[in-house]
């Protein structure tokens, strides 16, 4: 008797030790995310992005410490079975199309079949199309939730973690074969991040990990702190690892297409489509509000056996590293991002001002710099023009009723402005080349070597930006001499 009075009271002992080690370790976590709010929010670290960057992070590896996440990574081609008898149960038209594992792409589609341009490759019915109007119905509990509310993305994000941790859930064959980890930016450590230095694209990505560190000390305070179907179905489950999984989710996968209504636009997931890689080309993907479903048509010729690429439209590297996690490197629709600013101190600022309004540009913005023949946009040439302009030419052209010709190469200037104009892009860019602490030749070497793919990527990125720097520098080279 002795002996089971000692047995029952050790078993008890026990769970009360682990039920006090959990709501310490609860405990440890929360006060670590009220401190992770605070680096994430306080405008004071917004001009020391890299500092606040180590912080945050430092912050971040004791929570996945304390979270004990172990890394999911079942291998996705096991669900493409079940994936494909549940979109042609429910609808979906796949005919001659297959997934199947691409090198360098994990899945794609494959062609069964020869598709000839603008022909009809995809048909999916809203029913299979993930948003908030066919999905995680428990989110209408926090409508009122100003992130919810505001920024869909997010509100999708959550979504997709209700559906994930539901007992069950119809959507499961699409959770399943959705990647358990991305190339975005929210995978990169701060040795990745570092590989950036030089590069404009550090800024936007250090500001991503910011926002998305931000986002998730929020919804822990918000799923530990209140009483809601979403608090129940995710307080405990609700992890760093896991909230970078759902935004990475809908960054790399998400579209737009109307509401059942057709009164507006909404955020949405497409099962199957979403499986296309991408190639440079115009968008052949359309919602059919007639028949209520998502049709994708053939960008160009696709023979049998080859692997269909879509386009997701046109946008620059930088845009696509930080929230799709890949580089295109032929991208012809590729930009560098130069910041350019009129100073408070100018002596000229009103006017200067008030010449870029007329010109409906910026005081302090990004201007862009192209690839190709032409790397100078209109908008920056005229940037420029009035940033060098002194008194007597501001007042001329606020009086002019030909200011959009700033806009124009063959612009009648005085000989001082252009050739300011000209040094000071030249001065600029040669800055800029050497603000990368590698060479163009010396990223190229270092991609014909077997790399990390963060770090392949992270070197294709410098690469395309030092190409559009170094074709825009011999650019004004021999505007100079001309």
């Amino acid at each position: 008797m002795g002996r089971r009075k000692s047995h029952g009271s050790s078993k008890l002992k026990q769970v009360l030790s682990n039920n006090h080690a959990l709501h310490a370790k609860k405990k440890e976590i929360a006060a670590l995310c009220e401190k992770l709010f605070y680096l994430s929010s306080n405008p004071a670290y917004t001009n020391q992005l890299w500092e606040n960057y180590l912080e945050i992070s430092d912050v971040l590896e004791k929570v996945k410490k304390l979270e004990e996440m172990k890394t999911e990574s079942s291998s996705r081609s096991q669900w493409i079975g079940q994936f494909t008898n549940w979109l042609n149960e429910n609808g979906a038209k796949i005919d001659g199309v297959s997934i199947t594992e691409f090198p360098g792409y994990d899945l794609g589609l494959r062609a069964e079949r020869d598709f000839t341009e603008n022909q009809l490759i995809l048909e999916i019915p809203r029913n299979l199309i993930f948003s908030l109007d066919t999905a995680a119905p428990e989110l209408a509990s926090l409508q009122n939730d100003p992130l919810i509310q505001h920024m869909p993305q997010v509100a999708l994000a959550i979504a997709l973690l209700i559906e994930r941790h539901k007992g069950n859930t119809k959507w499961k064959p699409y959770l399943d074969i959705l990647p358990t980890n991305y190339s975005t930016v929210l995978y990169m450590t701060a040795a990745d991040m570092i590989e950036l230095k030089g590069s404009p694209t550090l800024e936007a990505a250090l500001k991503q990990c910011r926002n998305i560190a931000r986002q998730y000390s929020y919804f822990s305070r918000v799923f530990q702190n209140s009483d809601t179907p979403v608090s129940a179905l995710l307080g405990s489950v609700f992890t760093f690892e896991r909230y970078c999984w759902a935004v990475s989710t809908v960054m790399t996968r998400q579209n737009l297409i109307p509401s059942e209504d057709g009164a507006r636009m909404v955020h949405a997931l497409i099962p199957m489509w979403d499986i296309c890689n991408y190639e440079e080309g115009r968008i052949t993907t359309d919602f059919n509000g007639t028949w209520n479903k998502c049709e994708c048509y053939s960008l160009r010729n696709f023979k049998r056996g080859e692997q269909i690429f879509i386009s997701y439209g046109s946008r620059p590297n930088s845009d696509f590293f930080v929230h799709s996690g890949f580089v295109y490197m032929d991208n012809k629709e590729d930009a560098f991002k130069l910041r350019l600013g009129i100073s408070k101190a100018d002596s000229l600022q009103k006017e200067r001002t008030e010449l870029l309004e007329r010109l409906g540009l910026p005081a302090v913005g990004e201007f862009l710099l192209k690839p190709g023949t032409e790397p100078i946009s209109d908008s920056l040439l005229a940037f420029l023009r009035v940033f060098s302009m002194r008194k007597a030419e501001l007042t001329h052209w606020l009086d002019s009723d030909k200011v959009l010709d700033l806009k124009h190469v063959d612009c009648a200037l005085g000989t001082v402005v252009e050739e300011n104009v000209r040094k000071f892009l030249l001065t600029r860019l040669k800055l800029l080349i050497a603000n990368y602490p590698t060479t163009l030749s010396e990223d190229l070497e270092l991609l014909k070597t077997s790399l990390p793919p963060i770090r392949k990527q992270t070197v294709q990125l410098r690469v395309t930006e030092k190409k559009i720097l170094q074709g825009a520098l011999e650019y004004v080279e021999q505007w100079i001499k001309s």
